[in-house]
């Protein structure tokens, strides 16, 4: 009996061990980008410069358009494509004047295997209006950091590619005054694409 006891009691300590481990990582766990930008958090988005195949790139280079960034990589086999494919649908749903003042922006955090080249010619498959680009550890990792997103390397032991990419996978909505305004989970509608750019684009703010 009293083992057992002795067993109960062990149980219920490691029970309440867990229970307040999960507490904490629940009270620590970062806000969701939606919920930090609908509570006015000025602190997110921002300037940055990386490479692209014809040089550095900096989004203020895009000042006066609309600008639409996806963090990913390349050889990303389901979640980027369709984010990408996405964006070019509702760029064709534009119309050309529309489509002028909006900017794509392909931001790989794969810098070992997506050089710049190779990014050109990724992006190019599904929009001459996505430009793909990269940069040093140290660079893309700001950029994550500065809109929120999240990446981690992911060993994959029996496979060729040698490592996937887990990865926050939104479109996030950056104004013409390069202010990030709005975030698409990747599966959004082209159309709630198309229309929340209309409404960017068109807006006298």
């Amino acid at each position: 009996m009293k083992t057992q006891l002795k067993t109960l009691k062990i149980l219920l300590l490691l029970t309440a061990c867990l229970l307040a481990g999960l507490a904490v990582a629940f009270m620590l766990r970062p806000e969701p980008v939606e919920t930090r930008l609908a509570m006015g958090d000025s602190s997110l988005g921002g300037d940055f410069t990386l490479m692209s195949a014809n040089g550095p790139v900096s989004l203020s280079d895009f000042r006066g358009k609309v600008s639409v960034l996806y963090i990913g990589y390349a050889s990303c086999p389901d979640v980027c494509p369709t984010a990408l494919a996405i964006l070019t649908q509702s760029l064709k749903q534009l119309s050309p004047a529309e489509r002028e003042q909006v900017q794509g922006i392909f931001i790989s955090v794969d810098p070992e295997r997506d050089t710049p080249e190779k990014l050109a010619d990724y992006t190019a498959f599904f929009s001459p209006s996505i430009l793909g680009v990269t940069g040093s550890r140290e660079q893309i990792d700001q950029v994550v950091r500065q809109y929120g997103a999240f990446y981690r390397m992911v060993e994959l032991k029996d496979s060729a590619m040698g490592y996937a990419v887990d990865h926050s996978s939104r479109l996030y909505l950056v104004d013409r005054n390069g202010q990030l305004v709005d975030t698409l989970l990747h599966n959004a509608t082209p159309h709630a694409l198309t229309d929340r750019l209309q409404a960017m684009l068109h807006s006298q703010g």
